[in-house]
């Protein structure tokens, strides 16, 4: 009888409530330096983020609006308006999904 080394882990059916598409989804909002180090500044930050975004990259502003809107769109951050500035936050929730889905990788 031969047995296998790659028995099951520890959680594997803990999976979080996120399926393939949606995790590719925040992989590739990822998969730029620039989206990295904004989602990395507004984690280090910890409470939403009031300033200028063109303050933590020497990037256009059109530039960082692309980079974030993919951000947004992936669920890893979110953003509000009011008639004199614009917030920006991590989705604490969304963040600790990934985590977990790459975790069970």
């Amino acid at each position: 009888m031969t047995s296998s080394c790659c028995g099951p882990r520890p959680g594997a059916n803990d999976a979080p409530d996120i399926d393939a598409d949606d995790l590719a989804r925040m992989c590739k909002a990822l998969g730029h330096p620039a989206r990295v180090r904004l989602l990395r500044h507004l984690a280090d930050y910890g409470d939403c983020y009031f300033g200028k975004l063109t303050d933590v990259l020497p990037l256009a502003a059109s530039t960082i609006s692309q980079h974030v809107t993919i951000l947004k769109e992936a669920g890893l951050i979110e953003g509000a308006a009011d008639d004199k500035r614009v917030c920006y936050c991590v989705n604490k929730e969304r963040l600790a999904q990934l985590k977990q889905a790459i975790g069970l990788l």
